[in-house]
């Protein structure tokens, strides 16, 4: 059986797999013309690779199935990412009970949803973040809760005690206040023995958090066993307790909070629906470039109010009074207005506005937008303003709200509200089934508190995550969740013959020792997991090109997905080999931390009885924790073997020889050079 192609084409950017014809049915309309040439191109070259390595083999009726096979791959890829590309992340939803079970597990959680002063228990954002705790308080042995708080948020926030007895009257269960970030002490299991359920300090009071300092990661997770990420909000931010914590934790997941929050954002993204317009508020032009061409790109209109549409007035020749103007704006405005007439959509400002003017009193008065030059000063949208909105967003099938209707004026409070009838515009809009999306805390409570059809809007309290997004940079809140295999495995595709027994090479690096045993056992199949994506695409190169029918790579942190991965083959795991971790001299400390507790326990469940683990390294060090992590969590299954007999705990016990007489390429590195291997193999016993 041939193997799947999944050699990406490269568009833009944006990574695509398989036969791009399902890209181009996937693009709006608006977008094909872009495309069409380039993907013309990318089909005839796949196309051609494919062929080749069929003739070459001489496995033409396996044509039709490996073509099949690239289109589904695409179709689910596509479906759930799209252009945005979000990593698969880890969630507690899809994340086994029984991983949990006898686990300390901490949790993230947003202060702003459980420590606000007007706490709605009814809403869904409080609900799901008080059943990511409540469901792991019945899952798992422990829970430690971590957050920071500030004294706006809520007058009732003082210190930890005060906020655990918070969280214990949400939770109805005692919450324990741990104080030992201040210490520099990592905490010890006899401290969690009073309760089920602590508290941390306030992360707000430690500088290493938002420094995002190993050292305070490190201490953050001691005794962690499962850390669990459930404050999207700062998703946007790199910070100890959401990013640091991630190296150093055995699995790390995204809570029920994060997990709805981050499909709301796919929702709020999504450009199917037309005519697709966006409302614009709030300031700083120039560092909202990139997002606001994206926008524009996308949208089929767009209305720009608040002190932003200032900006883009005076890109329009508009008589703008300077005090009005935010330093370097202007190149930024005209490039947006260039990249709307590009399009040829259209781009409103408003036509009045509700002003005021100090010579005159504080008189207010509705002044047209060309008279802003002669005193007056905007605090509020006029009524031509809104009459034009509401006439432009009729015909909208989706719409999203980002930003403040506000202006720059210390006069403010006797504006008219504008924002109300934003609102109310857009709540019309919501009962004729345009799908709203709002972001931004001002736009979500004036939208709350005007809305009747406020449960049918995408609703995104921080704008911040969404600006970046939108400007295409990536969340390394997200992107430090362990990320799991999102596609189904078609073995049938990877290997001739699935049935044979399966050998798993975790970090499998350039390939060289998988492609070398596959070469001399053709009764067995050969998998690679490895996080480089560029040597995974070399590695399947390879295997396209010399037709081997027993080898396959996957692009994968198999610390966490070793169990997602490999469950499905329908053959047994005879062996699993880690060989040379993370070959960086200058930090040998952390080359054994891919090896973990949860992948242990998978490693272990997975592998059939009599199969082998084998570990080698040129530090010692690194196979001796490699193996103390197998032999301390295999719950006996392992046992270290030696010329062939099974012995007991002799980690000094090493093989001197290379069992399968071939070498990865860092091993034949560091017997060239004259230095040592140290080698081990365990054995899963059949009694045990």
């Amino acid at each position: 059986m041939a193997n799947p192609v999944q050699a990406p084409a490269f568009l833009n950017g944006s990574v695509f797999f398989g036969c791009p014809s399902a890209i181009l049915r996937w693009a709006h309309p608006k977008c094909r013309s872009c495309f069409g040439k380039r993907l013309e191109f990318t089909r005839r070259r796949l196309f051609a690779t494919r062929g080749a390595r069929l003739y070459l083999r001489g496995d033409l009726v396996a044509v039709d199935r490996v073509k099949k096979s690239s289109i589904e791959y695409e179709t689910g890829y596509l479906c759930e990412g799209k252009s945005e590309n979000f990593p698969h992340i880890q969630t507690l939803k899809n994340f086994p009970k029984e991983e949990l079970s006898g686990k300390v597990v901490m949790v993230r959680f947003d202060s702003s949803i459980l420590l606000g002063e007007k706490l709605d228990k009814n809403s869904l954002a409080v609900s799901n973040a008080l059943f990511t705790v409540q469901y792991l308080l019945a899952t798992a042995e422990k829970v430690i809760l971590v957050s920071d708080w500030k004294r706006e948020v809520s007058s009732k926030l003082l210190d930890s005690q005060s906020v655990s007895d918070i969280l214990s009257s949400l939770l109805r269960r005692k919450v324990v206040s741990l104080k030992c970030l201040s210490c520099g002490v990592p905490f010890k299991r006899e401290l969690l023995e009073e309760a089920d359920i602590f508290l941390l300090e306030n992360l707000s009071g430690f500088r290493k958090e938002v420094a995002n300092c190993p050292e305070f990661s490190e201490l953050l997770s001691s005794e962690v066993d499962v850390f669990v990420n459930d404050s999207f909000s700062l998703s946007h931010r790199v910070l100890a307790s959401t990013v640091g914590i991630s190296r150093f934790s055995p699995a790390c997941v995204a809570g029920f909070q994060f997990e709805e929050s981050l499909r709301e954002l796919k929702r709020v993204l999504n450009t199917d629906k037309r005519p697709y317009i966006a409302i614009i508020g709030g300031a700083n032009i120039h560092g909202k470039a990139a997002a606001l061409k994206r926008l524009v790109s996308e949208c089929d209109g767009v209305v720009f109010v608040g002190m932003m549409s200032l900006q883009i007035m005076h890109a329009l020749e508009y008589s703008i009074p300077s005090t009005l103007l935010e330093p370097g704006s202007s190149d930024a405005a005209v490039e947006v207005i260039q990249s709307a007439r590009y399009r040829k959509i259209p781009i409103i400002t408003p036509k009045d506005f509700w002003c005021i003017n100090d010579s005159l009193g504080y008189q207010i008065e509705v002044i047209p937008a060309h008279r802003l030059g002669e005193g007056w000063v905007p605090v509020d949208l006029g009524p031509r303003s809104l009459y034009e909105m509401d006439s432009l967003l009729s015909s909208c099938k989706k719409v999203i709200w980002i930003g403040p209707v506000q202006f720059k004026s210390s006069h403010s409070s006797i504006c008219t509200d504008g924002a109300s009838q934003v609102a109310q515009i857009v709540d019309r809009l919501a009962q004729r089934n345009c799908e709203i999306a709002v972001v931004g805390n001002k736009a979500c409570s004036t939208m709350i508190k005007e809305s009747r059809s406020s449960a049918s809007c995408s609703v995104i309290e921080n704008a911040s995550v969404v600006w970046e997004v939108l400007k295409g940079r990536k969340l390394p809140g997200l992107l430090a969740l362990d990320r799991a295999f999102p596609f189904k495995i078609d073995w049938t595709m990877a290997y001739r013959n699935p049935a044979q027994p399966l050998v798993v090479d975790i970090g499998s690096g350039n390939g060289l020792f998988l492609f070398g045993m596959a070469s001399r056992r053709k009764d067995q199949n050969f998998l690679g997991l490895e996080v480089n994506k560029k040597l995974v695409r070399r590695c399947l190169d390879g295997v396209r090109q010399s037709g081997i029918p027993n080898g396959f790579f996957i692009a994968t942190n198999a610390t966490s997905t070793f169990r997602s991965i490999v469950s499905s083959y329908p053959g047994e795991v005879v062996l699993v080999s880690i060989q040379c971790p993370n070959p960086d001299f200058n930090n040998p400390e952390q080359r054994w931390r891919m090896v973990n507790r949860t992948l242990v326990e998978a490693v272990v469940e997975l592998l059939a009885y009599n199969g082998k683990v084998f570990l080698q390294s040129d530090i010692e060090t690194v196979v001796l924790r490699m193996t103390d992590m197998f032999l301390r969590h295999s719950k006996g299954k392992l046992s270290i073997v030696r010329d062939g007999t099974t012995k007991s705990r002799q980690q000094g016990s090493w093989l001197h020889e290379n069992p399968f007489g071939v070498r990865s390429d860092w091993e034949q590195h560091v017997l060239d050079r004259g230095d040592p291997m140290y080698r081990l193999m365990l054995c899963k016993s059949a009694t045990s």
